[in-house]
């Protein structure tokens, strides 16, 4: 899912700087009048977590991988607004430091790993668990779904950026098919795994998960 340098066209890497610039800034300000003491260590936190989460590749068909992306489990415990930061701040560290992702292309990915799960993941969250049964099993469903819902649409993005600029010479439809199929796949477990995390914390701490409160 990260866009290495060269894989898109100047335009597109303009554009999805331009996105996120203005994505990110709101989701700063916004954090930064909303955001308690009491969010930062468990921001610090998830941060941590989901290095760990995205850095395990799982093969799925011949000479393709994917990851897991953990956007709406941050959005779902911190919040749309302090959750897109801290996925930023993942996928810089990644791309600095780690190798996923080039510099050129970080604003794209920006927008792909962070801002989508914002503004498609957490929407489809709240609307779930009103829908729900209240309570640990419903929230920790409508996350589940949530996630797997938001891991697609992020693919499909990234196979939108690259019908509009693709530069790596491959055919699209091979873009389309493997990075489609390998992202079922991947929100299927993305899905699961963020069920699991909200599931046990609401047990445990329910006053770490954001979306449960209010």
């Amino acid at each position: 899912m990260h866009v290495p340098d060269g894989f898109v066209s100047p335009t597109i890497t303009l554009a999805g700087a331009a996105v996120a610039v203005a994505g990110l800034g709101l989701c700063v300000h916004r954090a930064g009048r909303e955001t308690t003491d009491r969010q930062l260590p468990l921001a610090g936190l998830a941060a941590a977590f989901f290095l760990v989460l995205g850095a395990p590749v799982i093969p799925v068909a011949v000479g393709t991988q994917g990851h897991l992306l953990g956007g709406t489990l941050a959005v779902a415990l911190l919040g749309p607004w302090l959750g897109p930061v801290v996925i930023t701040v993942v996928t810089v560290v990644q791309a600095l430091f780690l190798g996923d992702g080039g510099l050129s292309a970080l604003g794209v990915n920006v927008v792909n790993l962070a801002l989508v799960p914002a503004v498609v993941g957490y929407p489809v969250l709240l609307g779930l668990r009103r829908l729900l049964p209240r309570g640990p099993s419903g929230t920790a469903a409508a996350a589940g779904i949530a996630a797997a819902l938001s891991v697609f649409a992020a693919a499909l993005l990234f196979t939108a950026e690259y019908a509009l600029g693709g530069a790596a010479g491959i055919p699209l439809r091979t873009v389309t098919v493997t990075t489609l199929g390998v992202y079922a796949v991947v929100a299927v477990l993305e899905g699961l795994v963020t069920a699991l995390v909200v599931r046990s914390l609401m047990v445990l701490r329910a006053d770490l998960v954001q979306v449960a409160r209010g």
